[in-house]
This record gives structure tokens, sequence and C-alpha cells, in this order.
């Protein structure tokens, strides 16, 4: 069952980049996007007197913008500065225009998307599909045609439209056309939709096909909260819906199960790994909402983590799958580049949802985990660690055992790369290596 799970992932995967399938058709987000967004650290802060370096104002994005090229961020991908709610005034103005609060963001929208640009970095912007934001600020019912060309004048790289003040039966024709009003404009935009998030808990029957066609990338679940248990909550959910969503991602359009928390309150070091791992394995977008400021070093070494970096923005563009739950250890895979002869390398995460104190060893043999190449695998390990040994690039066979040791809501995150060599050429064939 799991090899078959993982050769019809990587069929998909390949019939995907040749049809070249794209959400709303504008060639953007082939790959997750990655990125900063305000919401799941600085929710709706609106006091600027009480919390000047908290509250949503224009301050606060430019200082996200510098910090992700003086810190390195931008190097590695992360490009998007992204507004959440929040942002805008009370009331739209005499005209019907949207408006930003001009006391938090007295130089305007427009200014603040030419400074972001100015770092080398791209502008995303919220609003909502109902009369009201999340927030209760303006929505765009009623004015969609207006907002995309405002949207467009701003020269706004991302647009994330929410769901609050709507009418969940109606998302299928509104999420639809405001995405046609964004294509109107001709200024490519990345469109994030929450479409399917609100129709899940309702219970309805959800047109995952019309959503992958229309939008870059969109919420299937609520808003993540700062602790492990939401982290995992959102992991199980995409887990038990994984044979149906993973068909519809793929590049240009991509299932979220938003912000990543590393560097905040809730996520201790280890359950910080786990996190990076899990939604790298899941092709999720990799938006960061923290306070860049104050990200120590050794959550800052997740984040900027590049063989990880590296598999989330595989090229395949599959979205990975639990595959196995053993001993309360999950086992994540996803097939990446390169392949050769047929055979995917993989990326597997083990995660630990054990709480018992010491570090838990797990087995298992490679072809368990569903890889047959019959030349073998190297393995590396993506947090480093101790090898086997201390040797890298140590060759497998599907015969070989992998034994983990994973630290308490941990994870051991390896990459298997298809081996290319003949099975007589490839030394130490079915033996144990062991990772932490």
């Amino acid at each position: 069952m799991i090899v078959n799970l993982i050769l019809t992932f990587a069929m998909v995967a390949l019939i995907s980049t040749y049809h070249g399938v794209r959400g709303l058709d504008n060639g953007l987000a082939l790959t997750p996007p990655m990125g900063w967004l305000a919401w799941e650290r600085y929710r709706c802060i609106i006091d600027c007197e009480k919390y000047p370096d908290e509250c949503i104002s224009e301050k606060l994005f430019m200082r996200a913008a510098d910090l992700l090229v003086s810190e390195g961020y931008a190097d590695l991908g992360y490009e998007y500065v992204i507004v959440d709610d929040c942002w805008l005034a009370t009331n739209r103005s005499a005209d019907g225009m949207l408006e930003a609060d001009k006391k938090r963001f007295p130089s305007g929208i427009k200014a603040l998307s030419n400074y972001i640009h100015s770092k080398g970095l791209k502008f995303g912007l919220y609003q909502d599909l109902g009369s009201k934001t999340c927030a209760g600020f303006p929505g765009v019912l009623g004015n969609e045609a207006k907002d995309a060309k405002r949207f467009a004048e701003w020269e706004v790289d991302y647009v994330k439209l929410d769901g609050c003040f709507s009418d969940v039966r109606d998302m299928d024709k509104g999420y639809v056309e405001f995405g046609k009003h964004l294509n109107n404009t001709g200024r490519p935009m990345v469109y994030s939709c929450s479409w399917p998030a609100y129709q899940e808990f309702k219970g309805m029957r959800i047109d995952y096909a019309s959503i992958a066609e229309h939008c870059s990338l969109w919420r299937n679940y609520g808003d993540i909260d700062d602790s492990w248990s939401s982290v995992m909550d959102i992991a199980d959910y995409f887990a038990t819906k994984q044979e149906f969503w993973a068909q519809y991602a793929g590049p240009g359009h991509w299932n979220d199960p938003d912000t990543l928390l590393i560097g905040n309150f809730g996520l201790s070091f280890d359950q910080s790994k786990s996190q990076m791992a899990i939604w790298a394995v899941l092709a999720a977008p990799l938006l960061m909402s923290t306070k860049l400021s104050a990200v120590r070093p050794e959550f800052k070494e997740i984040l900027q983590n590049k063989e990880i970096i590296k598999i989330s923005q595989d090229t395949i563009g599959v979205q990975g799958t639990r595959i196995f739950r053993d001993e309360d250890i999950d086992i994540w895979s996803r097939p990446v580049r390169p392949v050769y002869n047929g055979f995917c390398s993989c990326a597997v995460a083990f995660v630990s949802r054990r709480a018992d104190g010491a570090p838990y060893a797990y087995k298992i043999t490679v072809e368990h985990l569903g890889l047959l190449n019959p030349n073998g695998y190297t393995i590396k390990n993506l947090y480093g660690g101790k090898y086997a040994n201390n040797i890298n690039n140590q060759y497998v066979s599907r015969k070989s055992v992998v034994r983990v040791r994973v630290n308490p809501s941990g994870v051991v995150f390896l990459r298997f790369d298809v081996n290319k060599l003949k099975e007589g050429n490839v030394t130490a064939l079915n033996h144990t290596v062991e990772f932490t």
C-alpha cells in the first residue's frame, strides 16, 4: 500500500509538470510561496501608543522587510511580506475606494508597496470576500472589480482573500469571480483563498478541482495557534484527508496548513524542527509569522535550513503524506528529485508523538518505507546529528535497516537520494544505519 501510494503520487506529479497546471493561469507559485505574514504573531493589535513595536502599521511591515533582507531570509527564498487583517480604515472613502488607516499607515499602501519592492521583495495584502473582514473592516462584497483594480494600482503581488461575513454557499462563485477580476487587471498576483476552510466546517461537498484551477493556494483548516497541539491537530487533519487533498496540490496550486510558528512562544526547539519537517513534506507554503528581530539563533537555524527548504521547494511538486504510524512515531514521506529509472528520491520525517522522557529508538527497513530502487539510496540527515560511524553519503539497499532515535515531540528528518550505481558496486548493502 505504501509503495503504491508513493508511486501514484510520483506519476501525478510528472503528469502535472508536463501539462503545466497553473493556478489562475499566471505562472506564479510554481513552488510553495515563502515569506512572512503578520496574523498569527500580531493578530489585530492596533493600539500603537501602548504597543508601538507590535501594532499593525506601515512600520511593522517595513521592519519585517528590512529583517528579511538583513538576516538572510530573502536570500533563501522568503520573498513575500504579507499584510493581514486590520490595515484598513473603518470605512471606504467618499468615492467608495479602499483606504488604509491613515494614522497607522500615514504614507499609504502604495508607498509601503514601493518600499517592500525596493528591498527586492514582494508585497502581499489581505481582504475578505464578505461585507466585512473578520475584524470588521470593509470587505470586497459589491466592490470586487474596483478592489481588484485598486490592488493592481498598488502593485500588490499576493492577495489573501478571507471568508468572514460571506455565505459559504456563494463561495464557489464568489472566489472564482474575484480571481477573474484579479486576472483582468493584467497584473500577476498570487491568489490565496480561504474558500475550503469555511466550507469544510459546514460539512459541504467541496469542489477542489475548481479551487485548484482558480486559486494559487488555499487554506483547508482553521487558524493555527501558537502551540504544539495546534500544529498536530492540523497535521492529523491533513493526514485524514490526504488521499483526497494531495491530488490537487502541485505547481501553481497548493494546500495551505497555515503559518510557521517557529521562533514564537509556543513551540520548543524539537517541536519547531518537527513543524518545519512536516510542512516541507506537505509542500506547504513557508510563511513565517514571528517577531523576526527576536528569533533566537537555534530557531533561525531551523527556518534557514537550506536542505529542508530544498525539500519544500522541490520542483516535482508532490504533496507528501503520512504513510505509517507505529509506537507513537508518525512517518511522513514525500517524493522528490532526483528521479532515476522511474524511482524517486524521498524525504522521510520520523515525528514523535511520545512524551515519556527519553529519546525513543525506532527501526524500519528501507523497503518498508516504500523505497524500492534496486541500486539503493544515499541517506542524508537533514538536521545534522550523528550519522552511523560518522560516515556521510553511506549507501543502503532496500533490505537495510534504518534506526532512528527521536526526541519526545521531536523529529529525525532524512533524505534518501536514489543511487545510480549498480547493486554489485554498492558497499555495505544489508546493514543498519542509525540517526539521532
